[in-house]
């Protein structure tokens, strides 16, 4: 079979319909005219099929064919090796797997990835498990310590629900989004993230909202739109430094709302670019904006997103270090690992942003160019490897010489929620790819 390509402008195609329609005459014989139209039906009908749905052996796709059998075969060996409630988080410098228990923040980012490893294979198998992971977490519903509910219900129970709409996943999350509603203050505009300092918030906190403007809706709570608007305003406001840089934590006074201290809890220094920080802020407004057109969040998301890609530290592949400004305080190499996580956060919040605004195109662009770098031989694992995690080289807490250089289970979750978006835009259906 040869295989070619004629490619007509839409306004060429347009213009002949209308000829068409109107019954112009076309000043050419009756034969040749029949005989071209034909053809150009038929090329029509190639070309527009083509728009719909793009070559799935086109070699561009390589990377993300490849990508997606390492994930389905890496996905189902981790079922096999792990167990419900005991999800598998890091690996400590000792080569044994750190796990995640039933009240660490990461625990809902392993089921998570398996229902997205679902989505992006068609695996019926990962599906089956990533019920057995999520309801294992069913006692996080009556946690009402942390603003981590988003993380912990809504990347597993969430995904659950929204990819099979069955309601066993419901009361979980009807729970968890009314315990994560009870830590808003009226009086200071915000969520508390955590029971220690005065009244701290973290830029973490913003990837929480979404779990709130989710549940007003599903379970008829409009007060949970106003506390999640009213938490990402306030945190546009004390958060966020002229170059639209963040604050990773801001202390406030629980009794005035008065700002405390702007300060770092996992940044080289208090007035640093903490990488995963720029990340959350970045997906947490784009996020806002999808669920309220508020432009106001669409302005901040773009402003962040600006200050991310055009960063003159910015790594070539575009997998930052863990800090952009560790380069000022630390003036070693071998102090300046990169954060696959914080690449990963990036390139699932651009792909989202480029759906929300006009010309999209540069988003999706940087996107790809992330996730190709993730994909690469550089950072994901090869089958067997790294303890089935997918992605190598992210960082934790380095400051706390916590989790350096090492696979983390939310880099996987977001390396995936990125790959699953980035098919639905380039409409990839990934599913093929697995035999």
């Amino acid at each position: 079979m040869i295989e070619f390509e004629i490619v007509f402008s839409t306004s060429s195609l347009t213009s002949l319909y209308q000829n068409i329609e109107n019954k112009q005459t076309i000043n050419v014989k009756m034969k040749i005219m029949k005989k071209t139209f034909s053809l150009f039906l038929a090329i029509s009908a190639i070309t527009f099929s083509s728009f719909a749905q793009p070559n799935q052996n086109d070699e561009s796709f390589k990377w993300f064919k490849k990508a997606t059998e390492v994930i389905n075969y890496q996905l189902n060996q981790a079922t096999k090796t792990y167990l419900p409630g005991k999800n598998p988080r890091s690996i400590n410098p000792d080569g044994t797997v750190k796990l995640a228990g039933l009240t660490d923040w990461t625990t809902g980012f392993f089921p998570g990835s398996l229902w997205y490893g679902y989505e992006l294979t068609g695996n019926k198998k990962l599906a089956q498990e990533a019920k057995k992971f999520t309801l294992a977490l069913d006692s996080i519903r009556n946690i009402k310590t942390t603003h981590d509910l988003g993380f912990m219900l809504f990347c597993s129970y969430g995904n659950a629900y929204r990819i099979t709409n069955d309601a066993i996943y419901l009361p979980a999350l009807r729970d968890g989004a009314a315990n994560l509603a009870a830590r808003f203050n009226p009086k200071i505009g915000v969520i508390r993230s955590w029971d220690w300092l005065h009244y701290p918030v973290i830029i973490d906190n913003m990837m929480n909202l979404e779990y709130l403007y989710w549940s007003a809706n599903e379970f008829n709570k409009p007060e949970y739109v106003h506390i999640a608007n009213t938490h990402a305003l306030t945190t546009m406001k004390n958060h966020f430094r002229k170059d639209y840089s963040s604050y990773h934590l801001v202390d406030y006074n629980p009794e005035t709302g008065k700002v405390l201290r702007k300060m770092t809890h996992q940044g080289v220094t208090d007035d640093s670019a903490w990488a995963r920080g720029q990340a959350w802020g970045l997906y947490g407004y784009t996020m806002c904006y999808a669920n309220t057109k508020n432009p106001k969040f669409l302005q901040q998301a773009e402003h962040i997103a600006s200050f991310i890609m055009n960063h003159p530290r910015m790594p070539k592949d575009k997998v930052p270090v863990w800090d952009f400004d560790v380069h000022n305080a630390m003036d070693t190499a071998e102090r300046a690992p990169r954060d696959a996580s914080a690449a990963a956060v990036i390139a699932s919040a651009l792909l989202d942003l480029s759906t929300q605004v006009k010309d999209g195109k540069k988003y999706v662009d940087y996107a790809e160019d992330i996730l190709q770098s993730l994909s690469s031989d550089a950072y994901l694992a090869k089958p067997d490897e790294n303890s089935y995690f997918l992605l190598k080289h992210s960082v934790g807490a380095f400051l706390y010489n916590s989790e350096i250089d090492t696979p983390l289970d939310y880099a996987d979750y977001y390396y995936l929620e990125a790959l699953k978006r980035y098919a639905d835009i380039k409409k990839i259906d990934s599913s093929i790819t697995i035999r």
